[in-house]
């Protein structure tokens, strides 16, 4: 489970196929991304989960997207 990325503070707007696969595919290879989203209305609850091919490209995504912007927040 060390691949496996807490993502928070994300835009309601954001997406798991296009804008997380998208900006944590540029550190490595995305096996799974999860979106949390609210049960009753299907928005986003403004985190998610994503899944890293291995540690090294866990830890590289960590420290480039640590603090980083996506979909303006």
């Amino acid at each position: 489970m060390g691949n496996r990325l807490y993502v928070g503070n994300l835009s309601f707007q954001s997406t798991a196929a296009d804008s997380l696969r998208a900006a944590f595919a540029a550190f490595g290879s995305v096996t799974d991304v999860h979106l949390v989203t609210d049960r009753e209305s299907g928005q986003s609850r403004g985190f998610g989960f994503v899944t890293m091919g291995n540690a090294q490209e866990a830890a590289k995504a960590i420290s480039e997207m640590n603090n980083a912007t996506l979909d303006g927040r």
